[in-house]
Formats: structure tokens, sequence, C-alpha cells
């Protein structure tokens, strides 16, 4: 925080830390940037296995959905050894020409796909028809997408999540639904459900279950540290007086709510009129700041300066995923080493603290959240 741009000993460096550190061993979470549990249990090994089944007493009805997709995301690696149509036969054979394709998130092209056809239907197992596919590992993280499409004028037989089973092997991949009345996500196409399946098999089965059988003393060690680790920041509070603790499982992904009830501090317990943010591995040339907040009368309100990124386009997948946001391209961001915003901003960030929404990074959701401000913003050289 900086009281007055004359001199930097106006200046109160402050640290923000989650006041929990995540209780998950790194190795056990679905991903390094939650505290998610990776909750695996029972895995079904050396055998393949059915992902998708109708229960006996859903009936199997043609909608008017000719493109039906299911996205779905790997959480131990997998083969999918087939894929398969939903489609009942009464004793007249396969009479239908459809496809199904494997896409992964965010490419165009299919990984493989499989063709259905009267003279070419494949194998029957229960309410399913299947056909081989070309064997790929898909690893932890894969996210993809299952695609079916009727190149018939009548619909497909597809039903909703709800309707029908699925059969995840004990935890090793999970499907990604909008929800009803949702919005879609931007990588469904034609409409989200279940027109068919796939036959998968669980890979490395021997290293999963060494893994699950080593998990509690994984556990026991990790929450040692986190006890000495706890041990240590109080320390280093209670010496320098120079960290904020903020009601907040402290990972990536709670960057954005850190920042917000940092900001909510900052308005109750502090004086200031400028606030630099700024990360942990950076030097801040003070001076040169306070300099620069003279020349260009940066002391106002409704100021946010910093090195702005322009229609930045949004990533589905990987450690930025944004599934929340819909639009393809995000508002103009502050990035880089830090930014300065005025009090007044400030203010308006913690009085609405509870219901902005956080988003996949701090950095976005504040261009997100700056969007319904309109501050003026200088663009740092």
């Amino acid at each position: 925080m900086v009281q007055a741009p004359e001199r930097t000993s106006c200046t109160e460096p402050t640290f923000i830390i989650g006041a929990y550190g995540c209780a998950v061993p790194v190795e056990d979470r679905e991903d390094p940037y939650s505290c998610k549990l990776l909750n695996i249990s029972n895995p079904v090994l050396n055998q393949e296995i059915e992902a998708f089944s109708l229960p006996e007493d859903v009936p199997s009805v043609l909608s008017e959905d000719r493109i039906v997709s299911v996205n779905f995301r790997v959480l131990y690696p997998i083969v999918i050894t087939s894929l398969g149509v939903f489609y009942e036969a009464d004793g007249v054979g396969f009479q239908r020409n459809i496809t199904v394709k494997l896409y992964q998130a965010e490419h165009e092209e299919a990984l493989f796909s499989a063709r259905f056809s009267p003279p070419s239907c494949g194998v029957q197992v229960n309410r399913l028809w299947y056909k081989p596919v070309e064997q790929f590992i898909l690893p932890e993280s894969f996210e993809g997408t299952i695609v079916w499409e009727s190149q018939d004028l009548q619909g497909l037989v597809s039903r909703n999540l709800h309707k029908v089973m699925v059969n995840d092997g004990g935890g090793v991949f999970r499907v990604i639904t909008a929800g009803e009345g949702s919005l879609p996500h931007e990588l469904t196409e034609g409409v989200e459900g279940i027109a068919g399946g796939f036959i998968y098999t669980i890979q490395e089965g021997d290293a999963l279950l060494k893994s699950l059988h080593t998990r509690p003393e994984r556990f026991t060690s990790h929450i040692k540290n986190l006890e000495k680790e706890d041990a240590l920041l109080k320390e280093e509070s209670n010496t320098y007086d120079d960290i904020v603790f903020v009601d907040v499982i402290d990972t990536y992904r709670n960057v954005p709510a850190k920042l917000l009830n940092f900001y909510r501090w900052t308005v109750e317990s502090t004086s200031f009129d400028l606030l630099l943010k700024t990360d942990d591995d950076c030097y801040i040339d003070l001076e040169a700041v306070f300099n620069r907040i003279t020349q260009k009368k940066l002391d106002r309100p409704n100021i946010w300066w910093g090195n702005f990124r322009l229609n930045w386009a949004v990533d589905r997948t990987g450690k930025w995923q944004e599934l929340e946001y819909p639009s393809p391209a995000y508002p103009a961001f502050a990035c880089g080493s830090g930014y300065v915003i005025s009090k007044d901003i400030v203010q308006w960030l913690a009085s609405n603290a509870e219901r902005l929404k956080t988003y996949q990074g701090e950095d976005v959701s504040m261009g997100i959240w700056m969007a319904a401000v309109g501050p003026k913003r200088y663009q740092d050289k």
C-alpha cells in the first residue's frame, strides 16, 4: 500500500497467504492447481469396461437430435478399445448410418472414429453396438469429446446423463456436464447427452494399486510438513508483521479468492491512496514507481496501471482452463510483475467481494471484474 508518491518510506509491504494449506498431497490430487482428492477406489483392472449403459427399465426411444456429444476428463491413464452406439435391432438387424468420433479438446481433427452402417454394424453387447478403434493411451488430465452423428434423416437414440449408468472404473474418468438449465460448454457439439458409449481398459494397474496402498503414509507425512510450514509462517508473521492470512485454502485456483479477501482486509485495516499488487518472485524499483506516479499524475481515482493484454484467448484445457467464462476472449487484464490500482477501486472490490465470481486466474478475474467498472487504464512501458 502507498500513502503518497513522494517517499518509499510510505509503503507497507504485505504478503497474502491462505490460512490453510491443502491437506491433500500433490500426488493424490486431481491436478496440482486445486485441492481436490483424486478419489479412485477399487479400480477395475485387467479387463475391458463399458463406460455407459442404459438401465433395463429405460426404453430406447429415438430423439430428434442428429448430433449428440459428451465431454469427459481422464483422471488416470486409460485406453479406449471400441466406440459404440445405442440401437435396438428388434430382430431386423442394424438399419442406421451413424458415425462416432473422439476428439481431443480444442482439436479439430478426430483422434479416431467408427462408422456404423447396415453392412458394417460391429458387435452387439447388451443394448449397444461396438466397433474397434485404433488404440491410444489417454493420459491423466486428457480432456476429450465423443460425438455421435446420424447420417440419416432420423435422430439418435440418446439420453441425458441422469438416465444413463456411468461406469468410471473406480474413478479413473469423469463426465463433464454443464448441468440442466446451464449454457453448454464451448466444447460441446450438437446436444449434450449420451448416444452410445465406449469400451476401455485402465493402464498401469500395478502402479495405481501401489499408489493407493501407500496413500496413508503420504498423507501422514504431508500433514506433518504442513504443520511445520504453518509454524514457520506464524513465526515470520510475529517477527516482521508482514503477512496477512486470509480465509482460503492456499492453492493456485484460489488465488482470485485470496485477492478479494485481501482487498477486504486492506479497506478495513489500513490507510492508503494506491495499492500495488505484485508476485512474490518479483523485485520492484519503488523509486521508479513513485517517479512514474508523479510524472503521469496517477495518484487520482479510478486508475489502473499495468501491462495489459488485449483480446487474450480463453483456454479450455490445461493449467489456465476456463469453463465458466463463455466468451472466446477475456476483457483487457494486467499481466506480468504487477499492477497499481487506486483506493476507490479497492473499495469497490472489497464491498462486492461476496458477489464477485472468481475465474481460473487472478489476473483474468481482475479483468472481468474491472469490465463492470471501466477504470482509466494506463499502459505500462
